[in-house]
């Protein structure tokens, strides 16, 4: 058997195939391109899904790749042998080309025949058959045929070799797995084989095959054409041709964990089971979170981004509990990259970014940490208090899902004090949650489903880069979710046409508007987006007449609204630019609104922008415009637009044709929307606002064109008002409103300099009329003051009567306002809270305080005498000192 690095392993398999007549396809994003029933990318086989369900044309029958994906399910699992988040996943497929003889050929051939695995040591498993479907036979024989014993070819029921969707719809069908034997060595159990839980058995290799089409409703379709769809794990196949007992031993995780010996100072080797279990967890879950940063994904409190700062926060636990308190995912971070940017590039590219993002997490994370441990230890503490011995559900979850503790922390910190958790609360609040965010991935609209059958395999191109407007026929119209052979005037419908010029919602751009006109009406477009395959939807209203399919129309978009459109879509290329100029390369874009009236651009940054930062920003964009370079637009191979820097966006799936936009030499980015021809064309470029949106993300709102022209003359305007009213020449508004600031502070000062000395004064009197109640002296008065003025009033008297109860009373805007204080001397006695408690109830209200001073409210002021004379009640049945 060869010894293969994980390079050449990865290598290997797309040359194989690629000499089997399979077109290499790049590994798509992390995130998912435009499918709703996933969070993440979970399969090889999910960027061809379209492909699968015939809605779009293959660039070829056979494909290979080699896929990052990323299943959440298996979080918990890992710190064993063979269990990971991230993983790769080598595949060749066939879109309605070779079936189940040539799959299995060309797998058989690669393990044994080119990677030289013993056949002995392989054992298959096939599908059982279920009462609707019967047992795969054919694919026992091919097996057969190559030699492999019977006794080695196990059926099994849909659970092990049925092969579902990656969401809750799709292509989907029976399945045969390659099992790799690790250790010759059966266990207890007589029927030791492949999916035996002794862990003897590895599958290296699963090969589906793809006949049927999962509906909601839970029937199989048969597909358009029969495919196939195989995934290889490469960090398992790396475990055996390494010959090492488990992936964390292979070249994909050894180099991350010595980084994490290094820095934690100890060695794997004399490390117990729980620290080689922190180990891979830590090693796992940086180079999972590399990965997710550098393809888009940002933390946050739901969806990816709650995936990207769960495993984080828990990496980071399970360093703590390595004794490492101070930051430690920068090294291993750039250990990641080093090992794995041969085989994706981006990965260097975005270095920087990705270790800002993971940098500012782990130390906003750090700090949550400690305050997560207080609020363990105070919870605790109470706990213990009132005799109780469960953390409640909510507490454990709490722990979990604001501050990253596994429940396996809580527990183990919980035990220490004699402790458990409710462990069935705690799954309460999760099931809670995993119901919101499988509510929040169901995806769109039912018509949708209608029309996803419906315009399986139509074509609609889009023409309408230079051209505003066309004749094309109508193929298909919607109205309320239906298709329909006809529409009528004041019917709202979506209609799809063989061509249009109509740009359609997308990369942030919003659709165009415009008019439709038929030989029997007007149909108003008032949005346009793209429906299943990417077939261009018309979305609007019949103004008048009516339309039928197969109609000859014209499609006329809206001129004007699609060149300010454009203003604004340029613009957002060259704020790009200039953001990255002011701020760093780190900034990249995260969103994005391209709409006529303005633009919007969010972008990540870890800083709100200074005052001169936005100004440079302003300055360097209307510097370009004022050049008035030429905007360029190419189609060029994805791949030379990489060796050129072009510019990505996160999670959009490119095909190997890619539309280039460049301003000079200064801007190149992958894009698709409608542009300017010069830069002159924007016009003036102006910010409004600069907010934050998320941890670690900004947000720009700008105009141009005659939004921004509209924007400086209403500026202009307000500010002749202003300058008019305070009899100012344009210049010199500024000194004024200075001038008049320092006045009213004079004049406050002065206010208040009087007020103080009214105040004095009002003490003064009120403590030499202070009244006698028993031995008590008492001062009750109403005055007219808010309650900080009462306040400082009854200080002031207080100072000058040495001791004493004073009360206060005040009217305001038909509430009643009591202030109390009572000499330190005679608080046993008299406690200024239970007193002013009594007394409120005189003005309908309530009140409490400390011994020495209290305050309360009331409903009724009228009765404010009330109130003082029942203080003096209370003084008077109070006990003697």
């Amino acid at each position: 058997m060869k010894s293969l690095s994980a390079q050449k392993i990865r290598t290997e398999f797309l040359e194989y195939f690629q000499g089997q007549g399979h077109q290499k396809v790049r590994s798509s994003s992390l995130i998912p391109s435009n499918d709703p029933t996933v969070l993440l990318t979970t399969a090889g086989m999910q960027q061809f899904k379209p492909y699968f369900l015939g809605e779009q044309e293959p660039p070829a029958t056979r494909l290979t790749t080699a896929q990052k994906c990323f299943r959440t399910s298996d979080i918990e699992e890992v710190g064993d042998s063979t269990h990971d988040t991230f993983f790769e996943m080598l595949g060749n497929f066939s879109v309605g080309d070779y079936f189940k003889k040539e799959a299995i050929d060309f797998a058989w051939d690669l393990l044994v025949g080119q990677w030289e695995l013993p056949a002995e040591r392989l054992s298959i498993t096939v599908f059982g058959g279920i009462e609707s479907l019967p047992p795969d036979e054919e694919a026992e024989d091919l097996w057969k045929a190559k030699d492999v014993p019977a006794e080695k070819i196990v059926r099994f029921g849909p659970e092990d070799n049925f092969w579902g969707p990656p969401g809750t719809t799709g292509p989907c069908g029976p399945c045969s797995e390659i099992h790799y034997d690790l250790t010759q060595v059966p266990c207890s159990d007589p029927s030791c084989g492949p999916n035996c839980e002794c862990g003897r058995f590895l599958e290296i290799w699963n090969l589906v095959f793809m006949e049927y089409n999962k509906q909601e409703n839970g029937n199989y379709d048969p597909l358009p054409s029969k495919n196939i769809d195989t995934g290889m794990g490469l960090e398992r196949i790396a475990l055996v041709l390494q010959r090492k007992e488990d992936i964390f031993a292979t070249d994909l995780f050894a180099p991350i964990l010595e980084a994490v010996e290094q820095i934690c100072k100890f060695s794997l080797k004399d490390a117990d089971e729980e620290v080689v279990r922190s180990s891979r967890i830590i090693a796992d879950h940086i180079r999972a979170a590399t990965f997710l940063v550098s393809d888009g994904v940002l933390p946050s409190n739901d969806g990816r981004g709650y995936v990207l700062r769960r495993i984080l926060r828990k990496a980071l636990v399970h360093g703590r509990r390595l004794g490492q308190t101070e930051p430690f995912v920068n090294p291993l971070l750039n250990v990641v990259i080093d090992n794995f940017q041969e085989a994706y590039p981006e990965l260097s590219d975005n270095r920087v970014f990705v270790s800002r993002v993971l940098g500012s997490e782990e130390e906003r994370f750090l700090q949550t940490l400690e305050t997560g441990i207080r609020i363990f230890q105070t919870e605790g503490e109470r706990l213990h208090e009132a005799g109780e011995k469960t953390l409640p559900g909510d507490v454990v979850f709490k722990l979990y899902d604001t501050f990253g503790f596994p429940p396996e922390l809580t527990e183990d910190m919980a035990g220490e004090r004699g402790m458990g958790i409710d462990r069935a609360g705690f799954e309460k609040c999760m099931e809670e949650q995993r119901e919101k965010a499988r509510a929040s991935w169901r995806g769109g609209e039912q018509q949708g489903l209608t029309q996803e059958g419906t315009l399986a395999g139509v074509q609609s191109e889009f023409i309408g880069y230079d051209r505003a407007e066309i004749s094309s026929v109508v193929t298909h119209l919607f109205a309320e979710g239906q298709r329909t052979g006809e529409i009528g005037q004041g019917q709202e419908a979506q209609l799809v046409c063989s061509q249009t010029p109509f740009y359609a919602e997308s990369g942030g751009q919003v659709g165009d508007e415009g008019l439709i006109e038929g030989p029997e009406g007007a149909f108003r477009v008032s949005d346009v987006k793209y429906g299943p395959g990417d077939v261009t939807l018309h979305r609007g209203e019949v103004v008048s007449g009516r339309f039928q399919e197969n109609q000859e129309v014209i499609l006329k978009v809206d001129q004007g609204r699609r060149r300010s459109t454009a203003r604004n879509h340029t613009a957002t290329h060259l704020l790009h630019y200039a953001l990255r100029t002011v701020l760093g390369d780190h900034v990249r874009q995260s969103g994005s609104l391209v709409a006529p009236d303005r633009l919007r651009f969010d972008f990540t940054h870890f800083a709100a922008l200074e005052e001169t930062e936005i100004d440079s920003l302003e300055s360097i964009v209307n510097e370009k415009i004022l050049e008035n370079e030429p905007v360029g637009v190419r189609t060029l191979p994805f791949a030379d637009a990489q060796a050129e820097k072009a510019i990505a966006l996160f999670g959009e799936k490119y095909d190997d044709q890619v539309r280039m936009v460049s301003l000079r030499d200064y801007s190149k980015e992958l894009c698709g929307g409608t542009h300017v021809s010069r830069t002159g064309d924007i016009g003036l470029f102006k910010i409004l606002s600069e907010s934050s949106v998320a941890a670690g993300v900004r947000r720009i709102e700008a105009l141009t064109g005659q939004g921004s022209l509209g924007h400086v003359q209403s500026i202009e305007k307000e500010y002749r008002t202003l300058a008019h009213s305070l009899q100012a020449r344009p210049g010199e508004l500024a000194e004024r409103l200075l001038q008049l600031q320092k006045r009213q502070k004079e004049l406050e000062k002065s206010l208040k300099g009087k007020t103080v000395d009214r105040l004095k004064e009002s003490a003064r009197e009120l403590a030499e009329n202070a009244e006698t109640v028993g031995e008590v002296p008492c001062v009750t008065a109403e005055f007219e003051a808010d309650a900080e003025t009462l306040r400082k009033l009854t200080d002031m008297i207080r100072d000058r009567l040495k001791g004493g109860v004073i009360l206060l009373g005040s009217r305001n805007e038909g509430k009643a306002l009591l202030v109390l204080t009572v000499a330190k001397e005679l608080t046993p006695r008299l406690h200024a809270g239970k007193l002013i408690k009594e007394a409120a109830k005189e003005v309908g209200g309530g009140g409490g305080g400390k011994p020495e001073m209290a305050q309360a409210g009331g409903s009724s002021p009228e009765h404010m005498e009330k109130a003082f004379r029942k203080l003096k009640e209370l003084i008077l049945a109070a006990p003697p000192g």
